[in-house]
């Protein structure tokens, strides 16, 4: 496309005549990736400034620059756009055709729950014979093959790459996670989203967005880019929810257990082999039966139950049906079994609320004791620490306490910020039993030691995560692997922790 077509396209008003009517090949804000005939987007980041780069995204043979604000001496053609982390987004789509506009492109943003209901999301459709493509956490499925992601959303010239590989492939349809840090970004500008959801609202992030309400205000973000005809399905429980109705400017629908929820769950019943409940939807009613377990998911169940039946029309019945048979997302209470008399549950909570869904789901599950071992991501949101231990004391009958991606802070000095919320007794100690233990796979080690039969073991935080990040560095770890390999050698001996 030529550039001054490309430009006009994102903004008619826009000054070019100055600017040579290049052909430009592809658009990168990354000058590692440019090709020649790229153009180049050289954005301040919170590290870097990108137009640190322009000689190098030159020296690759990008053809012009686009930057925030005006640079002396560029090698490259230059445009200045004030918004230039919207017009990435927006440019990359329009490079690559719009392929969003040919998507049938859904949503979902919140705390938690999202990788779930998108998978959900996916499966629902996929029954109803539709190809829906999914970017999340877990996995990029581009409809011709599936990958492990890096980013719960991608950057904005992923995301037009991604999207339009989905159209090439034969989608129509996409489940997209969005995340607040994309939101905030820019990274989803020039999605058009046909339908989107709010799960909750809980803390975490603070490292990055501070409050709760500049939180709150990133995800309102996602419903305020909704074209009128688009469908926003709102959790009618959550209390931030009239902040992200606010502003939304599609058509609002609610979810949730009460009687003024236009999707909802009553008679839930949940159990070990999954959860029951009645869906009454505006078009009809279903029994379900699906095998994911706890509350929380049938919170997500309503969710994509939601978008799906608003947005491309699939009934009550039919949502049933495949809810029937689906799996969830991986690392979200994925079961280890080894044949041990007791159950050890991999789960991705590392939210106090996430952490909160969980342990109350397996409580009722547990004839013995509920043990949970979970850490605290470095670098990230310490408020949430002290939080996280206050749950995990109310709601477990022992807690482990560990190492989870310190990245470049003292794993000892997170592991005290953790330690400070959990309360004592009369006595002075604290009203539940709390093991400390540094090393994460030693800790796993000993929390299955020292299970016994009828009781649950959760090993929450990292879920499909198979990492340990240390520094920089991403180590292997992976939570079910360690806990198979010390359940498949033998029943470690508790004696060996012994104190």
């Amino acid at each position: 496309m030529l550039l001054h077509s490309l430009l006009r396209q994102l903004d008619a008003q826009l000054a070019v005549s100055h600017l040579p009517n290049l052909n430009i090949a592809c658009v990168q804000d990354d000058s590692r990736r440019v090709r020649p005939g790229d153009l180049f987007i050289a954005r301040p980041g919170t590290k870097s400034d990108g137009r640190q780069f322009i000689a190098d995204a030159a020296a690759r043979g990008a053809v012009a620059v686009v930057t925030a604000t005006p640079v002396a001496d560029s090698p490259l053609p230059a445009v200045v756009l004030t918004d230039i982390a919207t017009a990435t987004s927006r440019l990359a789509h329009i490079l690559r055709g719009q392929p969003s506009h040919r998507l049938t492109v859904l949503g979902v943003t919140g705390t938690n729950g999202k990788t779930t209901t998108a998978y959900l999301l996916r499966h629902i459709l996929a029954s109803v014979g539709r190809r829906c493509g999914m970017i999340g956490t877990v996995e990029i499925d581009d409809g011709r093959g599936c990958r492990p992601a890096e980013l719960t959303t991608p950057g904005a010239v992923d995301v037009a790459d991604l999207m339009a590989a989905m159209r090439d492939n034969g989608c129509d349809s996409c489940a997209m996670e969005v995340s607040s840090h994309a939101l905030d970004q820019g990274r989803v500008a020039g999605v058009c989203f046909a339908g989107a959801a709010f799960t909750n609202l809980t803390q975490d992030h603070l490292d990055y967005h501070k409050t709760m309400d500049a939180y709150a205000a990133a995800k309102a973000r996602l419903f305020e880019m909704l074209q009128p005809s688009a469908v926003a399905a709102v959790n009618a429980e959550d209390p931030w929810s009239g902040r992200i109705a606010r502003d939304c400017r599609g058509r609002l629908v609610r979810w949730g257990f009460g009687p003024d929820a236009d999707y909802r769950a009553t008679d839930v019943q949940v159990s070990a082999e999954g959860s029951r409940f009645l869906l009454t939807t505006p078009s009809g009613q279903a029994q379900v039966r699906m095998h994911l377990v706890g509350r929380h998911n049938v919170a997500n169940a309503l969710t994509a139950a939601a978008l799906a039946s608003e947005v491309c029309g699939v009934p009550a019945g039919q949502v049933a049906a495949a809810l029937a048979d689906a799996a969830g997302a991986p690392g979200r209470l994925t079961p280890v079994r080894c044949g041990q008399p007791f159950a050890v549950l991999v789960d991705y909570a590392h939210t106090d609320d996430a952490l909160r869904n969980v342990l109350t789901a397996l409580r009722p599950l547990t004839a013995g004791r509920l043990r949970v071992l979970f850490g605290c991501g470095g670098d990230r949101d310490r408020t949430k620490r002290p939080k996280m231990a206050a749950v995990a004391q109310e709601l477990a009958d022992v807690v482990y306490v560990t190492s989870d991606n310190p990245r470049t802070e003292n794993p000892q000095d997170i592991i005290n910020d953790i330690t400070a919320g959990f309360r004592a007794d009369s006595s002075g100690q604290p009203s539940r039993r709390i093991v400390v233990e540094i090393d994460r796979r030693r800790a796993i080690e000993r929390a299955l030691a020292e299970a016994c039969g009828g009781d649950v073991v959760l090993l929450a935080g990292k879920g499909h995560e198979a990492y340990q990040i240390i520094g920089s560095t991403k180590h292997p770890f992976d939570d079910a692997r360690e806990a198979k390999r010390v359940l498949q050698v033998k029943k470690p001996d508790a004696r060996e922790f012994a104190q």
